[in-house]
């Protein structure tokens, strides 16, 4: 018999910057609740910025001044406050606050709160930012990459994941990369670690960390979520469905505040995963999920040939689509 629970949540007010354990939280169709209203705006290149591109962003954590209530989101963004890596704290309301982020940061930047839903200002790219973007020098820094190795394939992603990708920094009306809920267990976290004690969860920035019992001498898998892709989890009142598993940057290989670097992280992601670790899940039914709360994984069945073929064709365009962009890249540069 396995037992599979809710280890741990996390909300993350500002993205690319630590978050705050929670011991309950609402999650909806956006994802969890108040999670990653604030974003930095990097102003030379008129960008969303992330922990790839600005890593000392890592260094500083966020929480919210007051227990977010149930109306804030897009275009209602309550006031945060900012520990920064000296251990200063200042507040998104401080006259100051964008000066301070562009010290940390090095760079001109502004901490900016997630719009209304329909305002698409924020998350639009321009076309020289999309081939910056795709730019396989650029790609090898995003994911920690040698010149050796293979660049990533994004014939991983969905059409949807795709198209997004191609428009925008992030899904518009969130902060989010690509999905709204992000799943790791802490099984996954140990078989990945060279001493089986398992890495901080800190460092892939999980919204909910799984613990996963098993009893009666079952055999353990040492990554299980990777196989629940397209399987409905249900949470508490949550019902989630697994769109994927989460494809790694170089992000968990830098220091955030009580982690220390570690490159090795990705040639074990490399080596054990493919570079995946984790999950990420769209809500079905919104609710309320608190640490402890059992979770029911109902996996999905196994896809016929309609859909086989189907999904291998769709895999064929995206890596076309790839191809061309890597290309314009190279002959653009």
């Amino acid at each position: 018999m396995t037992r599979i629970a809710v280890h741990r949540l996390w909300r993350y007010p500002v993205k690319s910057m630590g978050g705050t354990p929670v011991d309950a939280v609402r999650i909806d169709r956006r994802g969890v609740h108040a999670d990653r209203l604030w974003a930095v705006r990097d102003l030379d290149n008129d960008i969303t910025a992330t922990g790839r591109r600005i890593p000392a962003l890592l260094g500083c954590t966020a929480e919210y001044r007051d227990e977010p209530d149930r109306d804030a989101g897009p275009g209602n963004v309550p006031e945060v406050l900012i520990t920064f890596p000296d251990g200063t704290r200042c507040s998104s309301a401080d006259p100051d606050i964008d000066d301070r982020l562009s010290e940390v940061a090095g760079r001109p930047v502004r901490l900016t709160p997630l719009p209304e839903q329909f305002d698409t200002s924020v998350h639009r790219l321009r076309p020289r930012q999309l081939l910056d973007a795709f730019a396989p020098s650029e790609v090898r820094k995003d994911f920690g990459l040698t010149d050796g190795d293979k660049l990533i394939d994004t014939s991983i992603f969905s059409l949807r994941e795709v198209t997004t990708l191609a428009r925008f920094s992030t899904p518009p009306g969130t902060f989010v990369d690509l999905s709204p809920v992000h799943l790791l267990s802490t099984t996954s976290l140990a078989s990945l670690s060279p001493d089986g004690n398992g890495f901080d969860a800190r460092r892939f920035r999980p919204n909910i960390v799984i613990d996963i019992a098993v009893e009666n001498d079952e055999a353990a898998t040492q990554f299980p979520e990777s196989e629940w892709t397209g399987a409905r989890l249900d949470i508490g009142s949550v019902t989630l469905r697994v769109s994927g598993r989460t494809i790694r940057c170089v992000i968990p290989t830098r220091p955030q505040p009580g982690i220390e670097a570690d490159r090795s992280i990705t040639r074990l992601l490399s080596e054990r995963t493919d570079r995946f670790l984790g999950v990420y899940a769209d809500v079905a039914r919104p609710g309320t999920v608190h640490v402890g709360d059992r979770i029911e994984v109902h996996v999905a069945d196994a896809p016929g040939a309609l859909r086989r073929n189907a999904g291998a064709l769709t895999r064929r365009i995206q890596r076309g689509v790839q191809n061309v962009i890597e290309a314009t890249v190279l002959r653009d540069r």
